[in-house]
């Protein structure tokens, strides 16, 4: 019973991309078309209930990459720290660079900073 319990949970926990490669595995190799059961789990753990969209991000950086100098520039420039902060805070990765910002923003933030070479993700 834990198996399946562990395995439910798996299957919950899928991103929308995994279902997609499961529903074309499950066609190719078995025959199955699983179209009702991907719907169902790329609703995610609140399956039947209506999903609320995320509407605040927050743009965290995981890593300064290769170009640490003009990253940390632009992290003093994106958030008016002073030069010893945003290296501190560019040192200490991964960190916040803005928290609960607008979708929008936060592409355009992560969008900057990939471009500068870092390694950036929403959450």
């Amino acid at each position: 019973m834990a198996d399946l319990k562990d395995f439910a949970e798996q299957l919950v926990n899928l991103t929308v991309k995994e279902v997609n490669e499961l529903a074309t595995i499950l066609k190719d190799e078995y025959g199955i078309e699983p179209a009702a059961a991907a719907v169902a789990v790329a609703a995610g753990p609140a399956a039947g209930e209506a999903a609320e969209e995320q509407t605040e991000f927050d743009v965290i950086l995981k890593a300064a990459g290769g170009s640490k100098l003009a990253v940390v520039k632009l992290v003093k420039e994106l958030t008016g720290l002073g030069l010893k902060e945003a290296k501190e805070l560019v040192d200490g990765a991964p960190s916040a660079i803005k928290e609960a910002v607008s979708k929008d923003e936060a592409e355009a933030l992560k969008t900057s900073l990939e471009e500068a070479g870092a390694e950036v993700e929403l959450k």
